[in-house]
């Protein structure tokens, strides 16, 4: 209790959305707690009270309190000092006090008990004790790395499928941020391993997280590899990569036409039964568009599959700039010249810090939440880019499921580090592909796998010891002005219309309508460019041959130092993990009956996130949670979803899977078009962020593009996140400069050059770029160049 300056206050006003009731708060080492009690219920026949109702109780958890402000009260107004939360599950709440000095002993005491912890082991999920419903679990066991690779194939006893499970992980000296087993091909030695482990940042090198059961082909991620300004090269990580891509080639034969998996939209039509090559110009023209442009550009050299284009691809799901801009720091991208059995693929999706602006901006419009009813301004939420980003993320998981099931290839997948965006799409490209993932039980292995098993920094993301920087005062009167008074991060300040619209709701009366006895949140009652990815070394030893071997070692060290960081650092977080969620949700309201989980489950997954009550999400990676001794000290998060399994499951689930019927496909792929917002996270109605339906069955809402417009006028104007492709032969799009292109007709950020070589890749450039063009991608201006590159250099 060193911490609490005041443990219980009593007369406080607790408002949201403009209503207000009046309870005592509490302060305890975990949450704050407001209590009150509703006035007694009046029987309407004989005019007096006929009972008493019971005590209700609000908890929140301190570290999902994102911002917290201190308003004191000034002399020229009449209204009491104020304490306003927003929490990280978009909860946001103000508590009145009468006496101003209470007012700053409770702030101060959630200010001490949210950032001043100093260690993960000190958060509320160390002392956490289970309900009833969860004690009979044990969510530590639901995913066990042997049994999932023996469910895809991958064991002692099944070495024909090309892949082997290597140990030189077990102890984590090899890789600090990957998981103790490692599916790698039965081809490649242990001693292999270790010396391609040191072309690739943090010593991630490229490993197997999902097989297709049907064709053998995989889906592999690594981090960006070190090819700096000097173009270095790794034969044995060249090596590696060639067998991933050749472990198909003992399944050559084409598997039987009535077990293939066929795309959703080569079945899909109109409501009126006509095929869907009536339909006007809609998503499949983009997918149709991105295959072409990759099959083009594809090398004749390597595995192929019979009765398929094999095109293995490279997925760097970065912006092409911000891919270069590392090349100038001893990273980047893959010199194609020494991956000629490969196709290499751009995707433009932004870094963390872009991520976290969008949704600041989301955020800016909905502030207000605890001082008004009003709705949020939907042009505002247009214009934040957040769901153009959920769009781009869904379009290169769906990029990356077409090339695996219906081209039959094989993808490797990274970003930066390969823990953001890597992530992203692996998890989702794999819930496309495969159904036992959309089960609650095949969810649950998909989120320990491919987040918490491959090292998503948690800790670093989510920021869960919180920062000072989110706490501040207003019209602090002595001394000036408060040290903390400032904007970082979010919008944590009111503007001098907030304090209007605060002014005129604090009178507004009468809010818990409806019974709120949980012990959680209310929210229960259903109402990169980081500075991890430079290496210490890379910036020295250029001149060194073993300068990739020096950075890759460096990746150890920093990542084992890593963990003391007794702080958050704001400019590290990012809603990274959110955005899978909303990906997931995307594809769950577009396919109702293919998931057996349903909205609430990603709902109250994304707020035990934030709530710190379980040890799952707490740390970095594998490595750390078993040496603070997380699954002994802590209770597993999936214990409480498989204690009140009932309440997740999909009404309208159907798991029979059969290729041959339509809309029950082993395959889903999404829809960009209709890509919506997550109200229901947001804590709004539907209509009031999404619009309502016009007379032509159309919704208007904000676009993908950061613009009101309604369905109809984003029809026949196909988007894309892919931004680029190249092979060792030619490039489209905009692709990083590559020597000696100079005058071969190759493509370099939309533009043809003058001249075309000898086998007539000018002729296929223009081909290729009125594809770009049909995509809506093409070259970007010099300026607008410049700016992401500063981004991604912060």
């Amino acid at each position: 209790m060193e911490r609490t300056r005041i443990a219980r206050v009593d007369d406080v006003k607790f408002v949201r959305r403009g209503e207000q009731v009046e309870g005592t708060l509490h302060l305890t080492p975990h949450h704050l707690i407001f209590c009150h009690t509703p006035p007694p219920a009046v029987d309407e026949l004989n005019g007096h009270s006929s009972y008493r109702n019971k005590p209700r109780e609000l908890w929140i958890t301190y570290p999902i309190i994102q911002t917290c402000t201190l308003r004191l009260a000034h002399p020229a107004s009449r209204h009491p000092s104020s304490i306003r939360l927003r929490c990280r599950d978009f909860t946001f709440v103000c508590f009145c006090f009468s006496d101003e000095k209470k007012a700053r002993d409770v702030y101060d005491s959630i200010k001490a008990w949210t950032c001043k912890l100093g260690r993960v082991d000190k958060l509320y999920a160390f002392t956490y004790q289970p309900q009833a419903p969860e004690k009979d679990f044990h969510g530590w066991d639901l995913y066990d790395a042997r049994r999932e690779w023996k469910r895809q194939g991958i064991s002692e006893k099944h070495s024909d499928k090309g892949w082997r499970i290597s140990t030189i992980n077990t102890d984590y000296g090899f890789s600090p941020t990957y998981p103790a087993l490692l599916a790698v091909p039965s081809a490649i030695s242990d001693n292999t391993l270790n010396y391609a482990g040191r072309y690739r940042s943090r010593v991630r090198l490229p490993v197997l997280t999902y097989l297709h059961p049907v064709n053998n082909c995989s889906i592999t991620r690594s981090s960006q590899p070190l090819v700096g300004v000097r173009g270095n090269r790794s034969i044995q990580d060249e090596k590696l990569l060639l067998a991933i891509f050749s472990t198909s080639q003992s399944s050559q034969a084409s598997p039987d036409p009535s077990t293939r998996p066929r795309s959703p939209q080569s079945s899909r039509s109109s409501p009126h039964g006509s095929p869907i090559e009536d339909i006007p110009p809609s998503l499949a023209e983009s997918e149709t568009l991105e295959d072409q442009m990759i099959s083009r550009t594809a090398s004749d050299e390597g595995p192929k599959v019979y009765g398929a284009q094999q095109h293995n691809l490279i997925v760097d799901a970065r912006p092409t700039v911000n891919a270069l801009a590392m090349q100038a720091v001893g990273l980047g991208s893959e010199n194609m010249d020494n991956y000629r059995f490969a196709t290499k693929a751009y995707l433009g999706i932004d870094n963390i810090h872009v991520m976290r602006d969008s949704l600041n901006k989301v955020i800016d419009t909905l502030k207000e939440s605890d001082v008004t009813p009003m709705p949020p301004n939907r042009e505002a939420l247009a214009k934040s880019g957040w769901l153009k980003h959920i769009a781009g993320i869904l379009d290169g998981a769906s990029l990356i499921a077409r090339q695996v099931a219906l081209q039959h290839s094989h993808v490797l997948i990274h970003c930066s580090d390969g823990w953001d965006r890597t992530s992203q799409l692996s998890a989702l490209s794999q819930l496309c592909l495969d159904p036992y993932f959309r089960t609650l039980e095949g969810f649950i292995v998909l989120v320990e796998k491919d987040w918490l098993s491959f090292g998503h920094m948690f800790n670093h993301r989510s920021g869960f010891l919180s920062s000072e920087k989110w706490f501040t005062i207003e019209n602090e009167r002595i001394g000036g002005s408060d040290s903390n008074h400032q904007r970082v991060g979010l919008s944590n300040s009111s503007s001098g219309a907030g304090h209007a619209l605060e002014n005129a709701f604090l009178s507004a009366k009468g809010f818990f309508n409806k019974d709120n006895n949980s012990r959680e949140s209310f929210v229960e009652s259903d109402g990169e460019l980081q500075p991890y990815d430079q290496s210490p070394s890379s910036n020295n030893n250029k001149n060194s041959s073993n300068s990739t071997m020096a950075a890759g070692r460096a990746g150890k060290e920093s990542a084992a130092s890593d963990k003391t960081s007794p702080t958050t650092k704001v400019k590290e977080t990012s809603p990274v993990f959110h955005q899978f969620l909303d990906a997931t949700y995307q594809l769950l309201y577009q396919n109702p009956n293919r998931f057996e989980f349903n909205e609430r489950f990603l709902r109250r997954l994304l707020y035990h996130l934030y709530s710190c009550q379980y040890g799952t999400f707490l740390y970095n990676n594998e490595r750390e949670r078993a040496e603070a001794g997380v699954q002994q000290k802590t209770r597993s998060v999936w214990d409480y979803f498989l204690g009140r399994r009932e309440q997740f499951l999909n009404p309208q689930y159907e798991k029979t899977v059969d290729d041959n019927v339509r809309g029950m496909e082993r395959l889903v792929l999404p829809k960009g078009e209709e890509v919506r917002w997550w109200s229901e996270v947001f804590g709004r109605e539907d209509k009031e962020m999404n619009g309502v339906p016009t007379p032509s069955g159309n919704i208007i809402r904000g676009s993908r593009n950061g613009e009101s417009k309604s369905t109809d006028e984003r029809k026949g104007v196909p988007t894309s996140v892919l931004t680029g492709v190249e092979t060792a032969e030619q490039a489209v799009g905009a692709v990083p400069p590559i020597k000696g292109t100079v005058g071969n007709g190759v493509l370099r950020n939309g533009e043809l050059g003058d001249g075309e070589s000898e086998n007539g890749r000018g002729k296929i450039g223009s081909q290729l770029a009125a594809g770009m063009k049909g995509l809506g991608l093409g070259g970007k201006s010099r300026s607008s160049l410049e700016r992401e590159m500063e981004v991604e250099m912060q």
